[in-house]
């Protein structure tokens, strides 16, 4: 089961329900996992576009061909139809190029993230070779540590009470 509650990261209150406003503040919990899903990658709209212009090319051209081979060389053909013939090979035209044009982005976004992915693991590694371990980490600094300390509810259940240091010493 996918946990459906939240801390608000305002407030900071607890138990929160995603997608609904906080009880405490009033601040908008957005249910970041759906945001997450929700959003597309540039090559995830290039494959639509790609798509559809295929489509497009392929629905224009065959209305075109249907128009050609009905009224060409026909007696009393309005111009209309031959202007639209014409216009839809126009459009076959520019969807075929605009077709290619995406598969050529495609191409580029691909190669773009390889380079990039090679580049930042090389420059990481790097990096990461000319430096000394002592260099990674800073030294341990004690003098602010704080104990660790019980929590004030689990203290009822003490059968004893503890006396503070200073009356202890008096005895």
């Amino acid at each position: 089961m996918i946990n459906e509650y939240m801390f608000c990261p305002n407030c900071g209150k607890s138990e929160q329900k995603k997608d609904t406003f906080c009880r405490r503040c009033g601040m908008f919990l957005p249910d970041f996992d759906k945001i997450k899903k929700s959003q597309n990658t540039p090559e995830a709209h290039l494959k639509a576009n790609a798509f559809l212009n295929l489509t497009t090319a392929i629905v224009s051209l065959g209305l075109a061909i249907a128009l050609y081979s009905i009224f060409l060389g026909k007696e009393n053909t309005p111009f209309i139809i031959y202007l639209t013939a014409g216009f839809l090979t126009a459009i076959f035209f520019w969807q075929v190029q605009a077709f290619v044009r995406t598969l050529l982005l495609k191409k580029h976004f691909k190669r773009n993230k390889n380079q990039n992915n090679q580049t930042e693991t090389q420059t990481e590694f790097a990096a990461f070779e000319a430096l000394k371990t002592s260099e990674l980490l800073n030294e341990a600094d004690f003098k602010d540590v704080v104990a660790a300390s019980v929590v004030e509810n689990t203290t009822k259940s003490l059968a004893e009470k503890i006396k503070p240091k200073s009356s202890q010493a008096e005895h």
